[in-house]
């Protein structure tokens, strides 16, 4: 590198002081800037702005504090990755998501494969729920993803449909949990066509404003808020209608009723635990939802859950 001497710089070669003092302004500026941002994105526990940042805010949210990225998605059942909370984070990255179709069959009209872009086309807004585990634990997520009714709707169930089975992937060379037999694989859970009818039922493609990490279920899921979360089936391959009861024999089998569903006033003998939430209980409903009044139902399990305590 050239370094002239004093004497050999030429006036017009040097900043002015008025000039220079404006850049140092600026770059100090610029730092304290991006120091804030980054600040406030790691307190948020979030992620940069994603691919769904701009969707709508959806009224059918609770409004408890969202837990953090770190938590949602290092603190997850998803057994064909393991069977304790941190393997799905480390092992769900084997998961293949590409290509992905959707299908939807059975008792319908008009059967339909859907790929992952074509189920970005329905109408995306951000749902904030609660998920609550029969382990006694629970997390506020804000998922996002669109109502299952309008796919139900374009494929036109025919008079003999009365239940939803959903399939998930399963992927013996990328999961291996499937090697041991904890689970029916591939596992299956189901609702009543009413239930998935419901405004509150949704599929999600992604949560805190981008796509789904595989842990949580991509590259789409159920979400179900009244009902606990092993009927929120992840990575969903498979959607039939079909006039019987669908058949989640583990579950059964450990005396959780498919109905699965919350109810605020039964109180549990499970030890809860939530994130940053304590003293909460509920339980499992032995009987059905009879068509609810939309608005009601909303807020009694969303709007209200820091009053009405669920497990």
């Amino acid at each position: 590198m050239l370094i002239k001497r004093p004497g050999t710089v030429r006036p017009s070669e040097i900043t002015p002081k008025d000039v220079y003092v404006q850049r140092r302004e600026f770059m100090k500026a610029a730092g304290a800037t991006a120091l804030t941002a980054a600040a406030a994105l790691h307190a948020r526990g979030a992620r940069a702005e994603g691919r769904f940042a701009a969707v709508r805010k959806s009224a059918y949210s609770t409004d408890e504090k969202a837990a953090t990225l770190k938590e949602i998605t290092t603190y997850n059942n998803y057994y064909e990755f393991g069977t304790d909370k941190e393997s799905p984070a480390e092992y769900a990255k084997r998961l293949k998501t590409s290509p992905w179709t959707l299908a939807v069959e059975g008792d319908v009209r008009r059967p339909k494969t859907y790929g992952v872009e074509d189920l970005l086309r329905f109408p995306l807004e951000e749902r904030i729920y609660r998920l609550r585990c029969v382990e006694g634990w629970s997390l506020v997520i804000p998922w996002v993803g669109f109502e299952l009714k309008h796919i139900i709707e374009q494929v036109q169930p025919t008079r003999k449909a009365k239940f939803v089975e959903f399939t998930t992937a399963y992927q013996p060379d990328t999961m291996p949990g499937v090697r041991l037999r904890i689970l029916d694989w591939p596992y299956v859970e189901g609702l009543r066509l009413d239930e998935a009818m419901h405004p509150l039922t949704i599929l999600a493609v992604g949560l805190y404003g981008d796509v789904l990490p595989n842990q949580n279920g991509a590259p789409v899921r159920l979400v179900v808020p009244w009902k606990y979360g092993f009927k929120s089936g992840k990575s969903i391959v498979r959607i039939r209608l079909t006039d019987s009861q669908p058949n989640n024999g583990h579950f059964v089998r450990w005396q959780y009723r498919c109905i699965a569903t919350l109810i605020p006033t039964r109180p549990s003998a499970r030890k809860t635990i939530n994130w940053g939430k304590a003293g909460e209980s509920g339980g499992l409903a032995n009987c059905a939802i009879r068509k609810p009044d939309t608005r009601a139902f909303a807020r009694l399990v969303l709007i209200h859950s820091s009053v009405v305590r669920f497990a």
